[in-house]
């Protein structure tokens, strides 16, 4: 098949959608497929074939602000580039409704008449975030999620999303869809491994999250929590990831913490070594569709302790509730934390655990679902 991918962010794999978008295009390929993809100019595909780039937005100064720090490149849409990109394609699927994303689907539906997929891969709250107050209002984000089913998903003839969590949400405000839930997947290469610890790190109880630097990761409820912790002064915080938030949290964690975090965006290769070398994984997220990195640690052995928020999927991976704490709550955090540490032969055999759910995760199953997903596209389209 001729499989059209648009994505609004496809720059540097340093964020979920980035990643997604980049797994299933080479998924995809090694299938046989051909794959064209419509993005914003970017120099990370500069040169590759069957890639069509829209030009680089530039928005006001306090819009292109957050942009920036957020470390994307927003594309203004182009049909001249949706046709070039569409016009033999048997399936056009769009990665996120951003700005791209909306035009595209609009495009492949009602003027090129393809079939079309598109992809949860954000919450409204990702949105909201960005605007003082708004995150939490609950007019706010149900009015996003009706303006991108409009824009967006009713042109759609199958949705998929990543998590229950997220489909039922939706279609609470929305109606039914036909939606496909299917995990993005962990990848093999996460998995318990032996290997060694930093010199300077083998006496510190390291705890580790893994994603971006956002306002609704929470990472002040992490660093507040262990401040608080009876191991304090023993923990080493490991932040692997990048995003706006980053000064916020470096200020906070002056004022409170002994040990000042380690705060790094990892390859893929690195960031499985110093998942295996952590002790603890903490996920204190309010907002989350899936948290493929929380799964990436939890199939590599690392007991989580998750957030329990009801705008959260990610708590669903919680075996019992030693690994849930109460939203926003750095004491009930605390509490966790120091259980843990408290008790190190039930971390060591709850890690056993928590390894052998990966089979749910397997990446190549969920690229084969994803696949189907797109024939089933094609062939009710043909219908």
């Amino acid at each position: 098949m001729k499989i059209c991918i648009v994505s609004d962010v496809l720059d540097e794999e340093n964020n979920g959608t980035t990643i997604a978008a980049m797994n299933l295009i080479r998924s995809l390929k090694s299938k046989g497929h051909e794959v064209k993809v419509v993005c914003p100019v970017t120099k990370y595909h500069e040169g590759e074939n069957n890639f069509y780039f829209v030009p680089k937005w530039k928005f006001p100064k306090a819009l292109q602000n957050i942009i920036d720090k957020n470390n994307v490149v927003i594309g203004k849409p182009k049909k001249k580039v949706f046709y070039e990109a569409m016009k033999d394609c048997d399936v056009v699927h769009v990665m996120i409704p951003l700005f791209i994303g909306p035009k595209a689907a609009r495009y492949a539906k009602k003027k090129l008449h393809k079939p079309l997929t598109v992809g949860f891969h954000a919450q409204a709250e990702n949105i909201s975030s960005h605007f003082v107050g708004l995150m939490n209002s609950k007019t706010v984000n149900n009015m996003i999620y009706k303006h991108i089913y409009k824009k967006t998903y009713k042109y759609a003839d199958c949705i998929h999303y990543p998590t229950n969590f997220i489909r039922n949400l939706f279609e609470d405000i929305v109606g039914p869809t036909n939606g496909y839930v299917i995990s993005n997947g962990v990848q093999k290469i996460f998995k318990p491994t032996i290997v060694e610890r930093p010199e300077e790190l083998k006496n510190k109880k390291i705890i580790l999250f893994t994603g971006r630097l956002s306002l609704e990761k929470s990472h002040s409820v992490l660093i507040k929590a262990i401040s608080k912790s009876k191991y304090e002064k023993d923990i080493q915080l490991i932040l692997a990831g990048q995003g706006p938030r980053k000064a916020e949290i470096i200020k906070l964690s002056k004022k409170l913490l002994t040990n000042q975090p380690i705060i790094n965006f990892y390859s893929r290769e690195e960031l499985v070594k110093i998942i295996n070398y952590a002790d603890l994984y903490c996920h204190p997220a309010e907002v989350e569709i899936e948290a493929i990195s929380c799964l990436e640690a939890i199939c590599s052995g690392l007991v989580p302790v998750i957030a329990n928020s009801p705008k959260c999927a990610t708590k669903e991976f919680a075996i019992d509730d030693r690994s849930l704490f109460e939203v926003n709550n750095p004491e009930s955090l605390r509490d966790k934390i120091d259980y843990w540490f408290d008790h190190p032969d039930e971390l060591s055999k709850m890690k056993e655990v928590y390894a052998k759910t990966a089979s749910k995760f397997d990446f190549d199953e969920c690229m084969d679902k994803m696949e189907l997903m797109i024939k089933d596209a094609y062939n009710l389209y043909e219908k």
